[in-house]
C-alpha cells in the first residue's frame, strides 16, 4: 500500500483532475488527504469534492491552502468558466482556516505519505517554515524542475513554462534544499498525452469520465493544442492535453513504466526564474524518461476502475 497525499491547484489546467481521477482508480493506493494551492477563495477545493462525489470517495480530507505566492505575495492563476468545464450545477467552495494545509499536511507525512505537488510548492513550504527541518525525511515528487530541453519534436520549451516552479521560486528552492525529492521534469511530461482516440473510452466511464472529457475538450480549445500538436511533429496529430500531473502521480504510486536516475542537482535563480543546474548540492531522483504508450494505458485503466468504485 503506497500513502499519498496530493497537493493540488486543482481546477486550472484539467491535468489535476485527471491526476486525482487516476490515484483514486490506481489500486494499492491509499489518499491521506488533499491541500489545494492558489486557492484565495476555496473554490479549487470546492472542485476537489465535486470529483470525489464524483467518484464515490467523498470521505477524504480536503483543506484549501495558500492563495499567494511566497515570492511575490500575488495570487497564483485563475480559474477557466465554469460552466464550460463542470456543467450548470454551482460548486461550493471550501474556505479552511488559516494553518489547516500546513496542519493537514503535517499529519499526512506523520503517518509516511508521499507527498505529490502538482502545483506551486506554497503549502510545502509553509510547513518548513513553520515546522523547521520537517521536510527533511519527507518523500516530495514534484511536477517540475526545469534543468533541460525537451526532445527533439517536441515543444522547445524552457524554465519559463514550467508554472509550478516559476509562480513560486521560493517555495521551490525551499522544498528542493529540505525535502528527499524527486522531480518529473517537463521535459518529460511533455511526452505523454491525452488525445482523441481516448475520448470513447472516457465518455463511456460514467460521469467523472465525461466530465475529465468535457474539460479536455474545452482546454485544448482554451489552449490552441490542436495548433502546437500540427507544429511539432513529436506529438500527437489528435493532441488534447498534456498528462503533466498525472505522471508525477503514477510515480509516486511506484509505476514502473518511468526510468530515473539520481543527479546532483541544486536551485538556480538567473532573473527571477528558477532552473536546476548540476553541482555538488543534494541528490535529486529525476524522471528521465517514460514509456508513453503504456502510461496512456495505465491511465485510462485506472479511471476506468475509479468509474466503476462503488
Amino acid at each position: 500500500m503506497v500513502r499519498i497525499h496530493l497537493d493540488t491547484d486543482f481546477a486550472g489546467d484539467p491535468d489535476d483532475a485527471c491526476a486525482l481521477a487516476m490515484l483514486l482508480g490506481w489500486p494499492g493506493v491509499d489518499m491521506a488527504g488533499i491541500t489545494t494551492v492558489a486557492d484565495p477563495d476555496g473554490r479549487r477545493a470546492g472542485y476537489v469534492h465535486r470529483l470525489l462525489e464524483m467518484a464515490g470517495s467523498p470521505d477524504i480530507p480536503v483543506v484549501s491552502g495558500a492563495g499567494a505566492s511566497l515570492t511575490t505575495g500575488l495570487a497564483m492563476g485563475s480559474l477557466p468558466d465554469h460552466d464550460r468545464y463542470w456543467g450548470d450545477d454551482p460548486v461550493t467552495p471550501v474556505v479552511s482556516p488559516s494553518g489547516a494545509a500546513t496542519g493537514l499536511l503535517r499529519r499526512s507525512v506523520a503517518s509516511g505519505a508521499t507527498v505529490v505537488a502538482i502545483g506551486p510548492q506554497t503549502n510545502l513550504a509553509m510547513l518548513e517554515l513553520d515546522q523547521p527541518g520537517v521536510l527533511t525525511h519527507v518523500q516530495v515528487v514534484a511536477m517540475g524542475g526545469w534543468f533541460g530541453p525537451p526532445a527533439d519534436g517536441l515543444p522547445d520549451w524552457g524554465p519559463t513554462h514550467d508554472w509550478n516552479t516559476q509562480r513560486d521560486t521560493r517555495a521551490a528552492a525551499t522544498v528542493a534544499d529540505r525535502a528527499q525529492l524527486t522531480l518529473v521534469p517537463l521535459s518529460v511530461t511533455v511526452g505523454v498525452h491525452l488525445t482523441r482516440r481516448d475520448l470513447p473510452r472516457l465518455e463511456a466511464a460514467g460521469p467523472l469520465g465525461r466530465v475529465l472529457a468535457r474539460q479536455a475538450l474545452a482546454y485544448c480549445e482554451d489552449e490552441s493544442k490542436s495548433a502546437l500538436a500540427a507544429d511539432h511533429p513529436g506529438l500527437p496529430t489528435d493532441l488534447l492535453n498534456f498528462h503533466h500531473d498525472p505522471l508525477a502521480c503514477a510515480v509516486a504510486a511506484g509505476w514502473s513504466g518511468a526510468s530515473r536516475r539520481p543527479l546532483h542537482l541544486a536551485p538556480h535563480l538567473d532573473n527571477g526564474i528558477l532552473s536546476f543546474v548540476e553541482s555538488a548540492g543534494r541528490p535529486v531522483s529525476v524522471v528521465t524518461a517514460v514509456d508513453s504508450s503504456a502510461f496512456a494505458r495505465r491511465w485510462l485503466a485506472a479511471v476506468e476502475h475509479c468509474s466503476r468504485l462503488p
